[in-house]
């Protein structure tokens, strides 16, 4: 029998392999690159899915917020809230309006109260050259030239009638006539001003100090009228 040198058995024999040699530092950094790689794909793609979620959520906040906005504009009528507006503004001139206003009773009532009773006006002049500057010219008999005397002072001190001057005093048979030229304090009158109330007419305003004397010296006469007995009342 010739040997061929192939055994007969098909069992293999053992034999040792040596496993496959591998590099020492290169596998581990390139595994920790990796893991941070995916870390940061995981975060990056949670932040944007995050991003995402709270874009939509504002939209649909936004969109609620202005819904509940037209609910309560409808809610307030708006042809209502208009017609108030035009109100408050025709009030608003109103108000501008009566400010600027002068009320030509409460000139009247001071008047009234500042006259004695012993002496008359018979004319009245008024002149405005604007709402704040009004002057007045008055012809008018008194019983005395005490009593003119007394009705200056009287108006030196109420306060609408200011800077009270009296010329042409003459005696006659009737009485001493004179003429009364002098200014109105426009504050003092106001339908609305702040120096009294609207039903009151004299107002409680100090008047200007006088610098000249209510006489006119010029053009009264010589004529002096004598002293009245009687005590004028006011």
């Amino acid at each position: 029998m010739v040997d061929t040198g192939i055994s007969g058995s098909f069992i293999p024999h053992d034999t040792s392999v040596a496993p496959p040699a591998r590099s020492s530092g290169g596998g581990g950094l390139s595994d920790l690159l990796l893991l941070c790689a995916i870390v940061l794909l995981v975060a990056s793609a949670a932040l944007a899915i995050g991003v995402f979620l709270y874009g939509q959520y504002l939209t649909t906040e936004s969109s609620a917020k202005l819904s509940q906005l037209e609910r309560a504009k409808a809610a307030f009528q708006p042809a209502l809230v208009q017609q108030f507006t035009r109100l408050d503004d025709r009030m608003h001139a109103a108000d501008q309006i009566l400010s600027r206003h002068l009320a030509p009773s409460r000139f009247f009532s001071a008047l009234e109260a500042a006259t004695l009773q012993t002496v008359s006006f018979q004319t009245l002049d008024i002149q405005s050259a604007d709402s704040s500057n009004l002057s007045i010219a008055m012809a008018g008999v008194a019983q005395s030239v005490n009593s003119i005397a007394l009705q200056a002072d009287l108006f030196s001190k109420n306060g609408v009638i200011t800077s009270p001057i009296f010329s042409n005093i003459t005696r006659q048979a009737d009485g001493v006539h004179f003429k009364l030229s002098a200014t109105v304090n426009s504050a003092a009158i106001r339908f609305s001003g702040e120096g009294g109330s609207q039903e009151t007419g004299t107002q409680n305003v100090s008047a200007p100090a006088q610098s000249t004397s209510p006489f006119d010296a010029r053009t009264a006469t010589s004529t002096q009228a004598p002293k009245s007995s009687a005590t004028p009342q006011n």
